[in-house]
């Protein structure tokens, strides 16, 4: 019997690790503004980059450009949480495990 528990979970570990690499090459984008600010994170909710359109920076309105940009980011991590959430969600069985979601 722990034979056959402990092929279960190095199964679970092998296919864990290629959902994890997965994730890393997975690009998700969101943008606020009306593009005028764009963010782009990975599965892993890792920044990869950050575009801003030359007419939104107004030195005399800094406040704008901060506020799209932070409306940007949490767009995509939270994008980026779902994928990542549906994507292990097959293998974990619904649970919800600190570090994998």
């Amino acid at each position: 019997m722990n034979k056959f528990i402990m092929q279960q979970a190095q199964k679970l570990q092998a296919q864990l690790a290629k959902a994890q690499e997965e994730l890393s090459n997975l690009t998700i984008e969101a943008s606020s503004g009306g593009g005028a600010v764009t963010v782009t994170v990975n599965g892993q909710q890792k920044i990869q980059s950050v575009k801003i359109s030359p007419e939104v920076v107004n030195p005399e309105d800094i406040e704008l450009l901060e506020d799209l940009v932070l409306t940007a980011v949490n767009e995509a991590i939270a994008k980026s949480q779902e994928a990542a959430a549906q994507h292990l969600g097959g293998l974990t069985g619904g649970l919800k495990i600190p570090g994998l979601t």
